[in-house]
């Protein structure tokens, strides 16, 4: 194939022409050409010979179609001018279908964000941003982002990426786009993105982590539900890892665990008990026998103490070697941390949910222990799940069947094994909790299943702007809940805030950020009179 066109910008793996002058309505003017080694100078008009493919990155991705450049000719040094197509709030209020079609026909083709625009998500290590144009229609969050829509949770938001991180910003959600953002519109990793140009100018936005104001009394516990962000307590070996590039990081050196110890000890104000998720074993991404996490919970209490907290103890249940998905060789699972001084666990209570379940097969299983508070001597039943992963999910602009998450199936059939276990506790006359990430919002089927007529969810009873602990693309939603009966509910206080920020403030590109985890933190505070 030869094509001649403007050379509208770049990527490390190529570059795009766009034909100046058009041509059919509906139709891109542009193609992105696959030439990681040379790249024309932007505003250049070239002649490009070469085989064209339509490139998959994964068999449920759309194909994307390039040229293969064998040979590339510059016409002109500077070439016609190529006006960009602006991504306003108005062009963008399509429905997903009639968005992906719209998208698709100036795919490679020059767009851009006008200025005004709100960032909804925080920066990335990648340079990657996602913004709201001004006017666009949605539930805002009190910190200036846009809640996820009920009606349609896989809204598209339109983002870009700045490969150059030194003109790169680190963004909080809530900042401001001062500067009109244009480049090609590529497709990558299941979405759109602009494939910015240049710097961009932005007005911040501060964001501060807030505090607990629910604190444990003499007849009240809390309990914490904190994500520990894949936690490991080594620096992985390459040789015993599957992917080195991925696989090995430095979680004590990075500050990991005094950022999580002051999320304990200092802003969530030391509860009694504390839920963890994604905790890995001592020899983290390694690949071996060890499945053990002594390690790993005694560095995490001592960061804890060291930062004026109480002297916790721990208990897990370890998974078998790799039966419960995750990083290779991470063998993930979940954990309690508890104040012995204030609580206790009930001889014999500790046990996992469905582990020899076909539903908990190659996943995290739900840990059960029974707390007992020290000074009421009531009991309590806390159930910290990690259900299925919404990470096989078809992205909404995918070829076949948009949107699909193929493993919601999976999270109700996990929802209702948990359910059926604490039924069975009410109907003893034991009180539960249930907490952690469920991987899946308030009104969603798995939520529904979970809560039948017999229970709450406390996300339910937070201020609807303030109802969200993680960011997904742009957009702010819960996926950590908590879970009562209704009559336990009905005779005695029962409390829950978010502690929101730590899911707001972006990371500066090319540097791993400064964030404990990737979750808001969410806090429980129950009446054990």
């Amino acid at each position: 194939m030869r094509a001649r066109g403007v050379v509208t910008g770049t990527t490390r793996k190529g570059y795009f022409v766009q034909d100046p002058d058009g041509g059919e309505a509906g139709c891109s003017h542009a193609v992105f050409v696959f030439s990681p080694r040379r790249k024309p100078p932007v505003g250049a008009l070239v002649e490009v010979q070469g085989r064209v493919t339509d490139f998959v990155l994964e068999e449920t991705e759309r194909p994307t179609t390039q040229i293969h450049a064998g040979d590339t000719r510059t016409l002109e040094d500077k070439g016609p001018r190529v006006e960009p197509v602006w991504l306003t709030a108005e062009r963008l209020a399509l429905d997903n279908d009639a968005l992906a079609v719209y998208l698709n026909s100036i795919e490679g083709m020059l767009v851009g964000i006008e200025a005004g625009a709100m960032f909804v998500a925080p920066s990335n290590p990648f340079g990657d941003y996602v913004v709201a144009p001004a006017g666009t229609n949605a539930t805002p969050t009190r910190h200036g982002g846009v809640l996820i829509d009920p009606d349609n949770p896989d809204r598209w938001y339109p983002g870009f990426r700045i490969v150059d991180y030194s003109s790169a910003p680190q963004v909080n959600v809530g900042a401001e786009l001062l500067s009109p953002v244009v480049g090609p519109l590529n497709y990558r990793v299941s979405s759109y993105q602009i494939a910015a140009l240049g710097r961009i100018q932005v007005r911040p936005a501060s964001i501060k982590l807030e505090r607990a104001t629910l604190r444990p009394d003499s007849t009240r516990v809390t309990v914490l539900t904190l994500n520990g962000f894949n936690l490991d307590s080594r620096v992985e070996d390459p040789s015993l890892v599957k992917d080195p590039r991925r696989d090995i990081d430095d979680d004590e050196g990075d500050g990991r665990y005094a950022m999580l110890a002051a999320a304990i000890a200092r802003d969530a104000a030391a509860p009694d008990i504390v839920a963890l998720q994604e905790m890995q074993d001592n020899d983290g991404a390694e690949i071996t026998d060890v499945v053990d996490a002594d390690e790993n919970y005694q560095k995490l209490i001592r960061a804890i103490g060291k930062v004026g907290g109480p002297k916790y103890s721990w208990v897990d249940v370890a998974p078998q070697q790799g039966a419960d998905g995750g990083q290779p060789g991470g063998n993930i699972r979940n954990a309690f941390l508890y104040n012995p001084e204030r609580v206790e666990i009930v001889p014999d209570s500790v046990q996992l949910i469905g582990a020899d379940d076909a539903a908990f097969e190659d996943s995290r299983k739900p840990l059960m222990v029974q707390f007992r508070m020290l000074s009421t001597k009531r009991e309590i039943a806390v159930i910290n799940v990690h259900l299925a992963s919404k990470r096989h999910q078809h992205g909404v602009f995918a070829p076949e069947r948009p949107g699909f998450d193929p493993r919601q199936e999976i999270r109700v059939r996990q929802a209702l094994l948990v359910r059926d276990k604490f039924l069975d506790l009410a109907e003893r006359g034991i009180d539960y909790y249930v907490t952690g990430d469920f991987n899946d919002f308030e009104f969603s089927e798995t939520l529904r299943a979970m809560l039948g007529d017999e229970s709450i969810n406390l996300v339910d009873r937070v201020p609807r702007e303030e109802r969200y602990d993680y960011n997904h693309r742009g957009k702010s939603q819960a996926l950590m809940h908590g879970i009562v009966s209704k009559l336990h509910a009905e005779e005695r206080s029962i409390e829950y805030e978010i502690l929101h920020g730590n899911e707001l403030i972006g990371a500066k590109p090319g540097q791993l950020g400064d964030r404990a985890t990737d979750h808001a933190y969410v806090i429980a505070r129950i009446d054990m009179h």
